[in-house]
């Protein structure tokens, strides 16, 4: 968490492109919490569980909401969301599937798998926008995240 309070975004995504559009539409709406950008699967359990090139850092607290793309090299992203949700440290962070797959059985299992949302990237740009908007609405200032999970 950061000094004033705003929580840390975790962005996992491999297409520089995609990665531009969507910080572009955060900075477009005004969502001015920190973002931690990851390009891959390990890179992204590494950063959430201090492992591998972020071992010996301070667990930090969970990100506000994970934006998390499937078609990831090394590790894909519903492989990520399994072992995130197996982790009673990250069980509760909230995901939102950020994805331009198409294909239905990606949808089911990121929902079977304990996925928040699934959005598929518009091509538009403002429709884009518009979305990470929404997004943001709820995710940030709607929704109540746990202060840490029972047991933990």
């Amino acid at each position: 968490m950061t000094m004033d309070g705003q929580r840390a975004l975790l962005l996992v995504e491999d297409n520089p492109d995609d990665e531009l559009l969507t910080m572009r539409a955060f900075k477009k709406n005004n969502i001015s919490n920190p973002i931690a950008i990851v390009r891959d699967g390990v890179e992204a359990l590494d950063y959430l569980f201090c492992t591998g090139p972020h071992a010996g850092r301070e667990p930090p607290t969970p990100p506000a909401v994970i934006f998390l793309d499937l078609k990831l090299p090394k590790i894909d992203g519903l492989e990520v969301l399994r072992r995130l949700r197996a982790d009673p440290r990250t069980r509760l962070t909230p995901v939102v599937i950020l994805t331009s797959s198409l294909e239905e059985r990606d949808l089911h299992r990121g929902y079977a798998l304990g996925g928040n949302s699934y959005i598929r990237k518009p091509v538009d740009f403002d429709e884009f926008v518009d979305a990470i908007a929404q997004l943001g609405m709820y995710w940030l200032v709607l929704n109540e995240l746990p202060r840490a999970a029972p047991g933990v």
